[in-house]
């Protein structure tokens, strides 16, 4: 079966996000849900209203890391975000004609309405040089490398390629694409998936999978949704976050550091993995 996004899947995708150590949530209203360590930084976003996307940074798994933040994308294009900036990953204020945003380690992305794409925050190794990229439909942000999905179903990718997570350029009819701390999964249109990078996070497993409509990239693992709504999960499994084949009527899904959320057709979310920080405290939530 061709793995054409349906309604549920595309609302879906970007209304749940996870970083290192929470979760986050657009609900129907566009207010915003957090779980995770109390008090956080990255939580602060009681305020938020209006907002249609989300995004979580800091996937990077490193000792000493563990703060991170949180980005949402309003309904008039304009973009909030919350927690650590130390390398100015939260200086979005003057951003406008926005419609897709991503977070990585210290770092945030944005796609315009004119198909540019604009960054902030850390600039190491190149992870930020996107603004010559065009005609871009979605972006995605690693550790320390950016992927950006662009109209004609191809890719672009920048920064650090040492396991050959940046490897994208022969890839073709892409809907979608996801970047890990040390790999990147893409999706095509009749719902295969293409993986470069790190064996670690299971790229030579998700080439064999098929009928897919949406995919995510943690830190070191990939989840995927078929069109039956099942869930598929390769890569690192040390703290279960890969413990989702058992989920059902699934439409999207986001991963983390070491956890993994889910969205039910009925909005519901559903979490695996480490459960530390109070990061998988989704069971109330409601997105759709």
């Amino acid at each position: 079966m061709a793995a054409v996004l349906s309604r549920p899947a595309a609302h879906a995708r970007s209304r749940v996000a996870a970083g290192r150590r929470h979760s986050v949530a657009v609900t129907p209203d566009g207010s915003v849900l957090t779980a995770g360590p109390p008090g956080a930084e990255e939580r602060r976003t009681a305020d938020w209203r209006d907002v249609v996307a989300v995004a979580a940074g800091n996937v990077h798994t490193a000792p000493n890391t563990g703060r991170s933040h949180t980005v949402g994308l309003r309904a008039d294009g304009t973009v909030l975000a919350a927690g650590w900036d130390g390398d100015g990953q939260c200086r979005v204020g003057d951003w406008s004609g926005v419609v897709a945003v991503a977070a990585g380690w210290r770092r945030t992305l944005a796609v315009l309405v004119d198909g540019t794409a604009r960054a902030a925050g850390r600039r190491a190794e190149g992870a930020a040089d996107v603004e010559g990229w065009r005609d871009l439909v979605a972006v995605a942000a690693g550790d320390w490398h950016s992927v950006g999905l662009r109209a004609d179903g191809t890719a672009v990718a920048t920064g650090n390629d040492r396991r050959g997570q940046c490897r994208v350029g022969r890839w073709r009819d892409l809907v979608a694409v996801a970047a890990g701390s040390l790999h990147t999964v893409g999706l095509t249109r009749d719902g295969r998936v293409v993986a470069a990078g790190s064996a670690a996070a299971g790229v030579a497993e998700v080439g064999t999978w098929c009928d897919v409509v949406a995919l995510a990239a943690g830190s070191h693992h990939t989840v995927a949704v078929t069109a039956d709504g099942r869930v598929l999960a390769a890569g690192d499994d040390g703290r279960g976050q890969c413990a989702v084949r058992a989920w059902r009527d699934v439409v999207a899904v986001a991963a983390g550091s070491t956890h993994t959320l889910g969205v039910r057709s009925d909005g519901r979310v559903l979490a695996a993995g480490s459960a530390e920080d109070g990061r998988c405290d989704v069971g109330d939530w409601r997105v759709l």
